[in-house]
C-alpha cells in the first residue's frame, strides 16, 4: 500500500518505520526543515527497542509537495494546531479513493478533516504507542502499543476493519472499534494528566507517580474529562480510566517516558497542544456550564510556561 505519514515527528516516524518494515511504500511529510533535510541526507535514525537502525525513506517538506501521484492512505500525526495547514499543503496527494486516518492527540479533529476529505474516506482513532524525538532525523522507539480506529462514514465498517489489518500486518496491533469516541476520551484522560503535569513538574511519568499528590490530581482531572464526556453521551468508567492512567507510572513499562508535551516545550521550546487537550475540556466546560477548575488552571500554567520559554 502507498502510505503517506503527514507529520513525521516521533510518533509519525514510528508508524512510518514500522509500516515500511511491513512492506508498504511509505513517504514522510513534515514541516520542520531541519528534520526533513536530516532524513534526506542521512536516513531516519532510530533506536528501535535497543537496536540502532538507519532507514532510507522518501521525505518531503509539506510546503514543497511536488508529486501529483495520489496516495492510498494518509495517516495524520501533526500537532493539533498544525492540522489545517498540513491538509491544505498535501491536497495534491489526496484522490477520490484516498483514505485518511487521524490519530492526533486531543478531541474534535474530525471537524477539520471533513473540510478536505469526504466523510466516507475518514477514519479516526487513537494509539497507545510511545515515541521520542531526540533531534532532527533521530527517534527513540521503545515498548509495545496498540491502535483503535473507526470509520466516520456510514457503511464503512469493513473498510475500517481492513485498515486495521494493514496496520496490524506491520506489528502496530490495530483493531476496529465500534465506540471510538469512548476510546478517544479515555486516551485524552491520559494526555490530560500525564502531559501537562509532567511538563509543569519537569519529570517523567514515573517521577510524577512517586509524588504524594499525584493520585488526587489524576482523580480530579479524570472526573472533569468524564463530566464533559457524559454531556456528549460518552459515559466513562471512571475507576477503570483512573487505573488505566496510573499504569503510566510504572517504570518497568513506560514510566520513564517523558510525554510529548514535555518534549515539545521543555526540550525543544515548541508550542504545545494544551488547547486541544485540557483546553478543549475547559472550553466545553464553559459551553456546558460544567466546572473544570483543574483543566482551566493547567491550561493557563502551560501557556505561561510557553511564554517564559519563548516557545514557537
Amino acid at each position: 500500500m502507498k502510505i503517506t505519514i503527514a507529520g513525521a515527528g516521533a510518533m509519525g516516524s514510528r508508524f512510518g518505520l514500522m509500516l515500511h518494515k511491513g512492506g508498504n511504500e511509505v513517504t514522510l511529510v513534515d514541516g520542520w526543515p531541519a528534520h526533513v533535510n536530516q532524513i534526506k541526507e542521512h536516513g531516519l535514525q532510530a533506536n528501535f527497542n535497543g537496536e540502532e537502525l538507519t532507514v532510507q525513506l522518501p521525505v518531503e517538506l509539506q510546503s514543497e509537495i511536488h508529486s501529483e501521484e495520489k496516495t492510498d492512505l494518509i495517516i495524520l500525526f501533526t500537532k493539533a494546531m498544525q492540522l489545517d495547514k498540513m491538509l491544505q499543503d498535501i491536497q495534491p496527494l489526496i484522490g477520490a479513493h484516498t483514505n485518511v486516518l487521524c490519530l492526533l492527540n486531543g478531541i474534535g479533529h474530525e471537524d477539520i478533516v471533513e473540510k478536505y476529505v469526504p466523510m466516507e474516506n475518514i477514519f479516526i482513532g487513537n494509539t497507545m504507542w510511545t515515541a521520542g524525538l531526540e533531534g532532527p532525523g533521530k527517534v527513540k522507539l521503545f515498548g509495545n502499543g496498540s491502535v483503535e480506529l473507526q470509520n466516520l462514514g456510514k457503511n464503512q465498517e469493513q473498510a475500517a476493519i481492513d485498515l486495521a489489518s494493514v496496520l496490524s500486518d506491520s506489528g502496530l496491533n490495530a483493531k476496529y472499534s465500534d465506540n471510538i469516541h469512548y476510546s478517544i476520551y479515555r486516551k485524552a484522560c491520559v494526555n490530560g494528566t500525564m502531559n501537562g503535569l509532567c511538563t509543569i513538574l519537569d519529570t517523567n511519568m514515573a517521577g510524577l507517580g512517586e509524588t504524594r499528590p499525584a493520585h488526587d490530581m489524576v482523580v480530579t482531572i479524570v472526573n472533569e474529562f468524564a463530566a464533559v464526556a457524559a454531556h456528549e453521551g460518552v459515559m466513562l468508567d471512571i475507576p477503570e480510566v483512573i487505573e488505566h492512567v496510573e499504569e503510566c507510572f510504572n517504570p518497568e513499562t513506560i514510566g520513564m517516558h517523558y510525554p510529548s508535551m514535555y518534549q515539545d516545550l521543555i526540550t525543544n521550546h515548541r508550542l504545545t497542544e494544551i488547547d486541544y487537550i485540557n483546553g478543549a475540556i475547559s472550553r466545553k466546560g464553559k459551553k456546558y456550564n460544567i466546572p473544570t477548575p483543574y483543566c482551566d488552571f493547567l491550561t493557563q500554567l502551560i501557556h505561561s510556561k510557553e511564554e517564559i520559554l519563548k516557545a514557537k
